[in-house]
């Protein structure tokens, strides 16, 4: 589903991944792990051509994504959905709205239509009755609920989850990864996750990539990586200090 080819990408003229090279097989799902400011995000934004590469071939599904056209891009990200970081509801739109949104860019879907696949997202999600409310009124773990709704209602073939429990409390997160988990196996749908929750994440992942030094430094199951040969995805993995405390 996947392909990233040497990819490359600089800000302000620094390198921030330099040479990444992966594959995501269709129906699989791969989480990404790694230090702060590695380059995860970044990672996905390119992915869905959010983002463009300055250097190597990305591949999803059957478009190049780095030599696409504006119009090729749109076509492919009405095939994905995504949780950004912090949710990134429209602050100015309900939650109907904002769950509405990817299936009314589509064109392709009446209004009843519409409200009906809405209203049982939001069901599904544990949020019925919270369609007219603002995501001012919403708590963090609904707000990540909505942006969950919103990144799977219109079924898409590939969902990029970024950070989806970040700042939740542990009871609110199993919520959320258990949301997760049951599109996933409703759909069939590729998934790459970003996240901080090392624990959840491998309990959620088939594989599990980290990214260090701007490139993939470790890549395999998710069941194996916390007894990887790799001293430093061991002590990543299990919050180990490389050293005692100065």
């Amino acid at each position: 589903m996947i392909r990233l080819v040497d990819v490359h990408k600089d800000f302000g003229g620094k390198p921030l991944l330099r040479g990444i090279d992966i594959e995501v097989p269709a129906g699989t799902t791969l989480g990404i792990i790694g230090p702060a400011a590695s380059g995860k995000s970044v990672l996905l934004k390119l992915m869905c051509g959010l983002l463009p590469a300055d250097r190597g071939q990305i591949r999803v599904g059957d478009r190049e994504v780095t030599s696409a056209s504006d119009d090729e891009l749109a076509g492919l990200r009405r095939r994905i959905g995504m949780l950004f970081q912090h949710a990134a509801l429209f602050d100015f739109m309900t939650v109907r709205e904002n769950v509405a949104f990817p299936l009314e860019r589509r064109g392709d879907v009446d209004a009843a239509e519409i409200d009906r696949r809405v209203r049982e997202r939001l069901r599904q999600v544990g949020l019925a009755g919270s369609e007219d409310k603002l995501p001012a009124e919403l708590s963090g773990g609904m707000k990540k609920r909505v942006g969950i709704a919103r990144a799977t209602v219109a079924e898409p073939e590939l969902v990029l989850y970024d950070e989806p429990t970040s700042g939740l409390d542990p009871v609110t997160t199993s919520k959320i990864y258990e949301l997760m988990r049951k599109e996933r196996e409703a759909t069939g749908c590729t998934v790459v996750a970003v996240s901080s929750d090392v624990k959840a994440l491998l309990g959620f992942a088939d594989h599990v990539a980290m990214l260090l030094d701007g490139r993939i430094h470790y890549h395999g199951p998710a069941a194996e990586v916390r007894d990887a040969a790799d001293p430093a995805v061991r002590q990543f993995v299990r919050g180990e200090l490389e050293g005692p405390l100065p």
